[in-house]
C-alpha cells in the first residue's frame, strides 16, 4: 500500500468491538472462503495471502478507523530506554536486568540503544552517574564518601578513577 493513501487525521477509536456493515467486498470475501470450510479443503498458502489482503482492503474500505488499527507498528510492550535510564541510573541493575525491565532481551537491547547513542550501554551509565555525581559534589556541597554510592558506584576506587579519567581531576578536587 502507498503511504500516501492512508488518511492522515484519523483517530485512534478506543471501541474494543467495531461493527462493520455490510457490503458488496466483505460479502464477497466472505463468500469465496466458503468452499473451504464446506468441503473442509485447506487453501492454499497463496489463495490465504490473497484473501488476506483482500480482507485487509475490505476492512480500509468500508471505514479510516481501521487505518490505525492496521498499521500502527509501534511496540508499546518496550519501554523508552532513554526514559528508563534517566529514572534510574543509579539503581544497582545489570544490563541484563536493565534489558529486561524495558522489555527486550540483552542483544535487542543493545542493538536498540546503539540507536540513541555512540557509547555503549555501560559507558553511558557511567557517564551519567559522573556528571551526577560532579553536580553533588560541585553545587551540593558533598563528600566523595557520601557521593559514590549514592549515584551508583560500588568502590570508591572505581569510581575515583572513572572520575579523574572523565574530568581530568579527582573528585576530592571537586
Amino acid at each position: 500500500m502507498n503511504k500516501a493513501d492512508i488518511p492522515k487525521k484519523v483517530t485512534i477509536t478506543e471501541e474494543n468491538v467495531i461493527k462493520i456493515e455490510p457490503r458488496a467486498d466483505i460479502n464477497s470475501l466472505f463468500q469465496s472462503l466458503t468452499p473451504y470450510f464446506d468441503d473442509g479443503v485447506k487453501p492454499t498458502e497463496g489463495v490465504v495471502k490473497l484473501k488476506l489482503q483482500e480482507g485487509i482492503y475490505a476492512l480500509l474500505n468500508s471505514a479510516d478507523v481501521f487505518f490505525p488499527i492496521l498499521f500502527d507498528f509501534t511496540e508499546p510492550w518496550k519501554m523508552d530506554i532513554l526514559e528508563f535510564l534517566n529514572e534510574n541510573y543509579m539503581d544497582e541493575l545489570s544490563m541484563e536486568q536493565i534489558a529486561a525491565y524495558t522489555g527486550r532481551s540483552l542483544a535487542t537491547f543493545k542493538r536498540d540503544f546503539k540507536k540513541i547513542s555512540s557509547l555503549s550501554p555501560q559507558k553511558w551509565l557511567i557517564k551519567k552517574r559522573l556528571e551526577a555525581a560532579y553536580v553533588k559534589l560541585k553545587e551540593e556541597g558533598r563528600k566523595v564518601q557520601e557521593v559514590y554510592v549514592e549515584v551508583g558506584f560500588k568502590n570508591p576506587s572505581h569510581f575515583s578513577t572513572a572520575f579523574k579519567k572523565q574530568y581530568g581531576f579527582p573528585p576530592t578536587e571537586v
